[in-house]
């Protein structure tokens, strides 16, 4: 594989650099910084996206003629690598990663023409409906239902860990319309309207003190026939097409080259005996084997972007990325509270009024404890190993 950028790669890359230094400006940087489900930070990621989308780039990996860009697989490299170096955040997923190339794929022509240019001007926010309490990793046997009345569904259930719902003007939903048969081939795929009556938002408690999680139910909540995907019973097929885009990048691997360079420079300034913590042979030995496994996935990403390139939908490769990729998060987390210390364990945020050792210690405690659940979501750690054993090893 050859690494090396051509002269218009390079001017690309140049040309994305400089914008994420503009666009970066204070006030996005101020919004940021607080808690996920601050006010502010929706508002934050609204504009941010907004700019994204005055520029051509909120959505570069969608079909060129619903708003996305014609880029080879090096440029949409360079376009995460330099995002990823600038500290900039990628948009918020269930709209413009996860539900629009479901809508583009297999949705009618007024589907698209409905929501896709909401989603590219942040017009609405979007919320994923598959978990229930009964129906995580097992999620075929989901029991939230949709009953069909004349030209709407009526739907009953419940929808659990449910990210942003509090803040999201839609949901997509999975819900089963069907128990005659096997319990893949009820599941049908619906848009709902997070005003609609009936629909309540639960907040859950997390142990890393953001409130980013729900519980959403449904209660005779009406939705329009139209509003489903595709054809009633279709749903899995949408949804595993779905989870594809999901996992190819929840693997995050601009985000965890800048914080392996941010842990690398914590780690330089903080001294252990005397002499620098890089210099710790035992901490620069695990460093060292996180650096090598995140070099390892950068080009295992560039391999399965360039595979779906070429064959059109990623595969069950995005497995294997998510998988790993998580992994090395974790890892990048365990090394952080290390960094840390002793601070690392001090409770901090609202349950103390003072900050307690590096002004790091408090987001380095919140991400490893959210980053426990990364083994979880989007599809647990034994899935990912089964769906790499069967349709990747073939055994």
């Amino acid at each position: 594989m050859d690494t090396r950028f051509t002269e218009e790669e390079l001017g690309f890359q140049a040309e994305v650099r400089q914008f994420f230094a503009e666009v970066l400006d204070d006030d996005l940087k101020t919004m940021f910084h607080g808690a996920e489900a601050a006010t502010q930070f929706k508002e934050g990621m609204i504009e941010y996206q907004r700019r994204l989308n005055a520029k051509g780039w909120m959505a570069p990996g969608w079909p060129v003629e619903y708003g996305g860009q014609d880029w080879t697989m090096t440029q949409h490299f360079i376009f995460n690598a330099e995002r990823g170096k600038a500290g900039a955040p990628a948009p918020i997923a269930f709209g413009v990663t996860m539900v629009a190339p479901v809508i583009y794929s297999y949705g009618s022509e007024g589907q698209k023409a409905r929501f896709l240019p909401r989603i590219l001007n942040s017009d609405d926010w979007w919320c994923q409906g598959y978990s229930e309490p009964g129906a995580g990793s097992d999620l075929a046997s989901l029991q939230c239902k949709a009953e069909r009345d004349g030209e709407e569904y009526v739907v009953n259930g419940s929808k659990i860990w449910t990210s942003f719902a509090h803040a999201a003007d839609w949901i997509f939903c999975l819900v089963r319309t069907d128990n005659s048969g096997r319990k893949q081939d009820g599941i049908s795929f619906l848009l709902i309207d997070m005003k609609t009556p009936g629909v309540t938002v639960s907040p859950i408690e997390t142990i890393d003190g953001i409130y980013h999680l729900n519980e959403v139910h449904f209660e005779n909540v009406r939705v329009p026939v139209e509003n489903r995907i595709g054809e009633e019973g279709k749903g899995w097929t949408y949804a595993k097409s779905l989870l594809v885009h999901e996992r190819l990048y929840i693997a995050e691997v601009a985000e965890s080259k800048r914080n392996l360079e941010q842990l690398r420079e914590l780690a330089r300034a903080e001294v252990n005996g005397g002499e620098s913590l890089l210099d710790d042979p035992i901490f620069a030995s695990r460093l060292a084997e996180v650096e090598i496994d995140l070099m390892a996935l950068e080009f295992t990403e560039l391999r399965v972007l360039t595979s779906a390139a070429e064959g059109g939908m990623p595969g069950p490769e995005s497995s294997l990325l998510k998988l790993q990729g998580t992994t090395i998060q974790k890892s990048l987390q365990e090394l952080r509270m290390d960094v840390a210390g002793y601070y690392s364990l001090a409770l901090q945020g609202d349950l103390s009024e003072q900050q307690f050792g590096h002004e790091f210690s408090d987001q380095a405690q919140k991400l490893y404890f959210r980053g426990r659940a990364s083994s979880i979501y989007g599809g647990s750690d034994e899935v990912q190993k089964n769906v790499t054993a069967k349709h990747v090893l073939g055994l």
